[in-house]
């Protein structure tokens, strides 16, 4: 069986899939008479294809059963879409350049204060969360336009929560 190591988020491994949305090296601004800071241009939103709005939702998702199965990836070809957990509470992205080809798939470790935003057209599997109710805020697209995209794979992957003993690695299995 193939399989496939869960990596931790970072800013370099997910780009070619969108972005990760942290204030970690970012310069933060001093607003509201320095008792806060902001933190700019953390995400690209890309939503303006075919006329399209920003849409500000708030998500509130569900543990799925262990092992994970991964049946299904989606994307959205007229806009980003971006996931900000709300809770503080580590989750999992999974992403792909091609969900036709296992080879293409990456397995992230996400710390509860990173966000991704992915790329419009990056083929993603939906929220994966460790904790139950966990809420997230998702800026999005509203519009006009078919603007999703599923693949059902032909062979089931499957998630494997339980840390590599020899290594820490976790790792997502093929069947």
């Amino acid at each position: 069986m193939a399989t496939l190591s869960i990596e931790p988020l970072t800013k370099q491994a997910f780009a070619p899939f969108g972005d990760v949305v942290e204030t970690e090296g970012a310069i933060p601004l001093s607003i509201n008479q320095g008792y806060a800071s902001r933190f700019n241009e953390l995400a690209n939103i890309d939503v303006a294809a075919e006329g399209g709005q920003v849409n500000i939702s708030w998500f509130v998702a569900s543990v799925r059963p262990a092992p994970v199965a991964i049946r299904l990836m989606e994307r959205h070809p007229l806009g980003s879409q971006l996931f900000m957990p709300l809770n503080g509470v580590d989750w999992l992205v999974v992403v792909c350049m091609d969900p036709r080809n296992a080879a293409s798939y990456r397995a992230f470790a996400a710390t509860g204060h990173q966000g991704v935003n992915y790329a419009r057209n990056c083929w993603h599997h939906p929220l994966l969360v460790r904790k139950e109710a966990s809420p997230f805020l998702v800026v999005d697209r509203k519009g006009e336009g078919n603007n999703l995209e599923e693949y059902w794979l032909d062979e089931t992957m499957q998630l494997d929560l339980m840390p590599d003993h020899r290594s820490g690695a976790q790792s997502v299995g093929y069947c």
